[in-house]
C-alpha cells in the first residue's frame, strides 16, 4: 500500500488523533495542592471583603492568604516530589551498577516507606550478585592461570582474546604480544581448522610434537568466541609406541629364540659327529664350513635379540643426589677414537639414577663420536670433479641451567642427519653395524626422569646436536 503523501494517516485512511499535552508531574502536584485549598480560599477572600475595614487592609490581608497558599503548594510539592526523585536517583545509580546509593526514610509504616524499602534490598540484592560475580570471575582467572595445559579464546574474526600462562610458555611469548593477533599469526591456524578431539603437529617444542585440540563455543556479551585447549600427547603416543614394538619385540624374541636353540644344538652335534662319518676331506670341509656359518649366524642372530629385549627390559630408574660433572668427564674418557671436549659448564646436582644417565651419555657420545669420523661428503669443484674438504672431527659437550632444568648438548662436526624425523624409530640405522636401538634407549631414559632428547641439525656449520633436557628437581616419572 502506498502512503500517503503526508505520511501520517492511519492504515485506515483516518488522521491520528491529536497528541495530548500532559503537565509535569511536579507542576500537577503544585496545581491540585492549589484546587485543594480554593473553596477555603474565597469564602476567606469572601468574608475579609464583607469586612468594614480600609480597602488597603482587605487587600494586604488577600495578598498575605495568597502569599501562604503559595508556600503550602510549594511545600507540598516539595514533600511529594523530592522522595521520588531521590528513589529515581538511586535506580539510575544501579542502572549504572553503582551500589553505594540508598533511599532515605525506608520505614514499614507508610506507602512510601515500603517502596525505598524494596529499592533498597534490590540495591543490596544487585550489589550482593555484583560481589559474587567479582568473586566468580577472579577465581576464574585464577584456576586458567593454574591449569598446565595451554588454553586460547579467540573471537569470530579469529583474533586472540585471552591466554593462559601456559600458552604463553608454548608460544614462548608474553600475552601483550600475543593479545590482538590472529591465530594464522601466532601459529594456531591449524587448531581452528581441525575438529575437535584430533591431533595436530604443532612445532613450538620440536619438530616431532603432536598435541590433542579440544574446542568448544561460548558466547560473551552475546558474541560467539572459540574456546581451544591443548594437550600435549606426544609422550603418550611414544608410549603407545614403544608398547608395540615392546610387545613386538617379545613375540619375537621368543619365537626366534625358540628356533635358535635347537639350530646351535644340532649343528654342535653334528660337528661332534664328523669325525665319525666315512667323508672324504673336501666333503668334511664343506660340511665343517655349513655348520660353523650355521652355529655362527645362529649365536649372532641370538645376541642381537638380546641387545633389541633391553628396550622392554629396562629397569625403573633409582633416583638418588648425583653431580653430572664427573659422569660426564668418565664416559668422554670411553672413547678413545676420538677426544671429546667437555666445555666449562656450571656445577650441578641432579636426582637421577646415575648408572641410566650414563648410559644414554655413552650412547649419545658414541653416535657423535662416529658422526663426527665419518668421511666428508665431497664437494663439487670449479671444474665439474668432487673434492673433499679436509676435517678434523670435533665433538664438544658443554650444558647449562634454566629455573628449572638442565639443559645438555652435545654437537659433532660430522655429515649431520639425513633423515631426523626416523632417528627415534626402533631397528632404524644407518650405520652397516648399528643394531637400531641407542638412541631410542637413550630417549627412554630421559623420559622416564621426566626429560626429553632433541636430535637436530646444526645451523652454523655442518653436523648434529644433541640436546638433553632434565629437570633439576623433579622425581622421575615412575
Amino acid at each position: 500500500m502506498a502512503s500517503s503523501p503526508q505520511g501520517s494517516l492511519h492504515p485506515r485512511g483516518r488522521k491520528p488523533p491529536p497528541k495530548r499535552v500532559r503537565l509535569l508531574y511536579e507542576r500537577r502536584v503544585s496545581l491540585f495542592a492549589l484546587l485543594v485549598a480554593l473553596p477555603a480560599l474565597l469564602t476567606s477572600g469572601i468574608f475579609i471583603w464583607l469586612q468594614a475595614w480600609t480597602l488597603e487592609s482587605k487587600l494586604a490581608l488577600l495578598f498575605a492568604e495568597l502569599f501562604v497558599w503559595w508556600l503550602l503548594a510549594m511545600a507540598l510539592q516539595e514533600q511529594t516530589t523530592r522522595p521520588l526523585q531521590t528513589l529515581a536517583n538511586v535506580i539510575s545509580a544501579l542502572r549504572e551498577e553503582d551500589y553505594s546509593f540508598r533511599a532515605r526514610g525506608a520505614a514499614t509504616d507508610d506507602a512510601l516507606g515500603e517502596l525505598s524499602i524494596e529499592v533498597n534490598a534490590l540495591a543490596d540484592l544487585l550489589s550482593d550478585q555484583r560481589i559474587r560475580a567479582i568473586e566468580a570471575a577472579a577465581l576464574l582467572r585464577r584456576v586458567v592461570e593454574e591449569i598446565e595445559v595451554p588454553l586460547f579464546t579467540f573471537d569470530p574474526d579469529q583474533i586472540l582474546r585471552l591466554v593462559n600462562s601456559a600458552g604463553e610458555r608454548l608460544l614462548q611469548r608474553p600475552a601483550v604480544r600475543l593479545l590482538g593477533r590472529t591465530a594464522k599469526e601466532i601459529g594456531l591456524a591449524a587448531c581452528m581448522s581441525a575438529e575437535s578431539e584430533t591431533v595436530v603437529p604443532l612445532h613450538f617444542q620440536g619438530p616431532n610434537a603432536r598435541w590433542l585440540v579440544r574446542r568448544s563455543s561460548f558466547r560473551q556479551k552475546g558474541v560467539p568466541h572459540t574456546l581451544i585447549v591443548l594437550s600435549d600427547v606426544s609422550r603418550a603416543l611414544r608410549e603407545e609406541e614403544r608398547g608395540a614394538w615392546q610387545r613386538l619385540i617379545r613375540v619375537l624374541g621368543h619365537e626366534l629364540n625358540n628356533s635358535l636353540t635347537p639350530i646351535k644344538s644340532i649343528a654342535g652335534t653334528l660337528r661332534a659327529q664328523i669325525s665319525n662319518e666315512a667323508l672324504n676331506s673336501n666333503q668334511r670341509e664343506d660340511f665343517e664350513r655349513g655348520l660353523s656359518i650355521i652355529e655362527s649366524r645362529a649365536h649372532s642372530l641370538n645376541r642381537f635379540l638380546q641387545a633389541y629385549r633391553q628396550l622392554a627390559q629396562m629397569p625403573p630408574p633409582i633416583a638418588r643426589k648425583t653431580e653430572l660433572t664427573p659422569i660426564v668427564q668418565r664416559v668422554a674418557a670411553l672413547e678413545a677414537a676420538l677426544p671429546v671436549q667437555v666445555l666449562p659448564s656450571p656445577p650441578v646436582e641432579l636426582m637421577v639414577d646415575p648408572d641410566l644417565l650414563e648410559q644414554m651419555l655413552i650412547n649419545l657420545m658414541r653416535n657423535a663420536v662416529e658422526a663426527a669420523m665419518e668421511p666428508q661428503r665431497p664437494a663439487p669443484a670449479h671444474n665439474g670433479a668432487a673434492i673433499a674438504l679436509p676435517r678434523r672431527p670435533v665433538v664438544d659437550v658443554r650444558w647449562e641451567l634454566t629455573e628449572k632444568d638442565l639443559v645438555l648438548t652435545i654437537e659433532d662436526n660430522g655429515p649431520g642427519l639425513g633423515n631426523p624425523s626416523n632417528v627415534f624409530v626402533p631397528f632404524y640405522t644407518t650405520k652397516p653395524s648399528g643394531s637400531g636401538i641407542g638412541l631410542v634407549l637413550s630417549r627412554q631414559i630421559a623420559e622416564a626422569h621426566g626429560g626429553s632428547i632433541e636430535l637436530l641439525n646444526r645451523t652454523d656449520q655442518s653436523g648434529c646436536q644433541a640436546r638433553v633436557m632434565l629437570p633439576r628437581t623433579q622425581a622421575p616419572v615412575p
